[in-house]
């Protein structure tokens, strides 16, 4: 039965740069890249050298930890370098893209004619499966398993996020046979979920065979996780999967075609971006033609692939996150303040009313990435209740894992939790503890105590 779960606690980040609704038509990068790291508990075996020649689908490397588990090339060309960093870690499989690209043959078949045991084979040959993600511990979902549910945002609350329903409109067909695929992977409900603020896309009103479920409230409304916490919460033994949106339209276009499209759409954001609007780009794709075509502010920026709260920093010439959908530039914080916390602060954004900016709550704000202090005292204060909208004591979670107490960890609720969880934690935390750094040890720890 559909639910309707009102968020209360929580906070929206409201800054400058929204992308405007235009799709802006940009030729597809001359190199795409494909790194390991984004993949977290995956130990890469390398599938090809430098100066083979690849198509669409062809595997790259391999999860030794799960051979069956590949990673694909998402165009066609030649593998112009493998950057290897230390003890010859593998960081980055560099491909220079055909300008036409070709496709290896998966063959068209319909997900509702075919068992789970076929579907899960298309997905892990073709490489699509790296898109599913699983609950607990926030890695590749394991095609051993059986999940209890699946679970698809279908609207993002993160600052400056791009609007889910304007990327979707026109991608009903596809995202409905993903679906299909979705509905034979478990036994259990694909539960599609959408924010009850907004009028959602015809795609996924119209959506059949999952159950639609309406979230309202401020960020992190739109985080998987919470909507997972408020409708089937994971406990100790059970698995949960979750998949974006943009990657069932990949797992739709791999059955209603038969090749592995990996084509997006990527919202270029942030206060120092000239023109903020869309791009239909690739899985991987270098980000320097895009940014190049926005055009950025003067001064000293920084370049986020994903959003403010939970991406990373990546150079200009860098590429884009293989779960990436938001590019995010903002200005660096070097430069000192005159008497800091002690101005009226009518530019600084403030969970409380330390500043005045609270007189003006629909301002849109350009803030940089200065910290405003340094590290103190982990003390409990009451802050990261205020915007932690799951019946978990994050602090107490977070000191467990400081201390290593992998049964405290458990029953305080670790298996429900991954970094972006924290995110918000993290941002209105006046001890500055970098909280998701935290989450992501001790969901590391537990799962080796766990192998």
């Amino acid at each position: 039965m559909s639910k309707y779960i009102k968020i209360k606690r929580g906070l929206n980040i409201k800054l400058a740069g929204e992308a405007n609704k235009i799709l802006s038509d940009l030729p597809l990068p001359e190199t795409i890249a494909v790194k390991p790291h984004n993949f977290i508990g995956v130990t890469p075996k390398l599938l090809v050298k430098q100066g083979d020649e690849v198509q669409a689908g062809t595997p790259l490397l391999y999860d030794k930890n799960n051979e069956a588990v590949k990673f694909c090339s998402p165009v066609s060309g030649e593998v112009v370098e493998i950057i290897r960093g230390e003890k010859r870690m593998l960081l980055e499989v560099r491909i220079l893209a055909d300008k036409e690209i070709k496709y290896v043959d998966f063959n068209k078949t319909n997900p509702v004619d075919l068992n789970r045991e076929a579907v899960i084979e298309a997905l892990l040959n073709s490489g699509v499966w790296p898109f599913i993600r699983q609950r607990p511990y926030g890695i590749i979902a394991d095609p051993n398993q059986k999940p209890k549910a699946i679970f698809i945002s279908a609207f993002d609350s993160n600052p400056l996020a791009p609007d889910i329903d304007f990327i979707m409109q026109q991608d009903g067909e596809d995202f409905q046979t993903g679906l299909g695929a979705l509905q034979k992977l478990t036994d259990g409900k694909v539960h599609l979920n959408i924010s009850a603020d907004r009028t959602p896309s015809k795609v996924f009103a119209e959506a059949k065979g999952v159950e639609i479920n309406k979230f309202s409230g401020p960020h992190p409304a739109g985080n998987v996780g919470v909507q997972i916490h408020h409708i089937a919460p994971v406990n100790k033994g059970e698995v949960v999967w979750s998949i974006n949106p943009q990657d069932v339209l990949i797992v739709g276009r791999l059955f209603n075609q038969g090749k592995f499209d990996a084509s997006r759409m990527v919202a270029l954001t942030g206060s120092q971006v000239e023109n903020p609007k869309y791009y239909k780009t690739i899985v991987g794709c270098s980000v320097k033609n895009i940014i190049a075509d926005g055009g950025l502010k003067a001064g000293a920026n920084r370049i986020i692939s994903g959003n403010v709260l939970t991406g990373q920093q990546i150079s200009y010439d860098g590429y884009l996150g293989f779960y990436d959908y938001q590019l995010t530039v903002i200005p660096e914080g070097h430069e000192p303040e005159f008497m800091g916390w002690l101005m009226p602060g009518l530019n600084k954004l403030s969970m409380s009313r330390t500043f005045f900016s609270w007189l003006k709550p629909n301002k849109k704000h350009h803030l940089n990435t200065n910290m405003h202090g340094e590290e103190r005292p982990f003390v409990i204060s009451g802050e990261y209740e205020k915007v932690f909208p799951m019946d978990i004591y994050p602090v107490q979670l977070l000191k467990s894992i400081l201390i290593e107490d992998i049964e405290m960890m458990e029953n305080l609720g670790i298996y429900e939790v991954v970094e972006e969880d924290f995110a918000l934690c993290e941002f209105v935390c006046t001890s500055k503890i970098e909280s998701q750094k935290i989450v992501r040890r001790g969901l590391d720890a537990l799962r080796k105590e766990m192998s």
